[in-house]
């Protein structure tokens, strides 16, 4: 399963424009939502858990369109993670 992450904002200062993540086929810990990517996502290291933290209200975008931490993570989609308001 390929998924491309997108940040924004603070974000991305924290963490660069985004990254491409691939699982191979049968992988057990692919995430299902993109509330568990997040998740997953804070796993990676400590930057990642310092930007993406639980407690910050973060909105999330799946395929460039809003989306609640259920939202099922399609193979190849695009999820982006922003503060509720951004800039410019």
């Amino acid at each position: 399963m390929k998924i491309t992450v997108r940040y924004f904002a603070q974000v991305r200062e924290l963490l660069g424009p985004g990254e491409d993540l691939q699982w191979p086929s049968g992988a057990v810990d692919v995430p299902a939502t993109v509330g568990e990517l997040r998740q997953w996502l804070m796993g990676r290291s400590a930057q990642h858990a310092l930007a993406l933290d639980a407690s910050l209200p973060l909105r999330a975008a799946c395929n460039q369109l809003m989306c609640s931490p259920q939202e099922p993570l399609p193979e190849g989609a695009e999820v982006a993670f922003f503060p509720p308001v951004t800039g410019g």
